[in-house]
């Protein structure tokens, strides 16, 4: 089922996991994850000394822990949900922990 906005609940989840995320895998606090919410769409970027990253972009399915991953092309700018050869694609596993971790490989 598509889902036009995914819920405050699930959002607020969602903030926490990454707060988790980051304080787990972190060892400096200049370099961590934000994400940005934008209609059924999880934005993740990564912060790396004050510099924004865009890294991927997760569409809600109605389910926390099945989630559709795109990763970020730089060369052509764009969210490229076909792409599966880069570093890190086998940590992506529906979750937004698994594209993290995909995200800390791949870029």
């Amino acid at each position: 089922m598509a889902h036009k906005t995914i819920p405050d609940k699930v959002q607020k989840q969602i903030t926490d996991r990454i707060a988790e995320f980051n304080k787990q895998n972190s060892k400096d606090p200049r370099y961590y994850y934000t994400g940005r919410f934008k209609g059924n769409c999880l934005y993740l970027d990564r912060v790396d000394n004050g510099i924004v990253s865009q890294i991927c972009r997760l569409t809600y399915k109605g389910n926390i822990n099945k989630w559709g991953f795109a990763i970020f092309k730089y060369s052509p700018e764009r969210y490229a949900p076909g792409e599966w050869m880069f570093p890190g694609s086998e940590y992506v596993d529906g979750t937004v922990e698994g594209a993290m971790k995909a995200g800390l490989h791949a870029y």
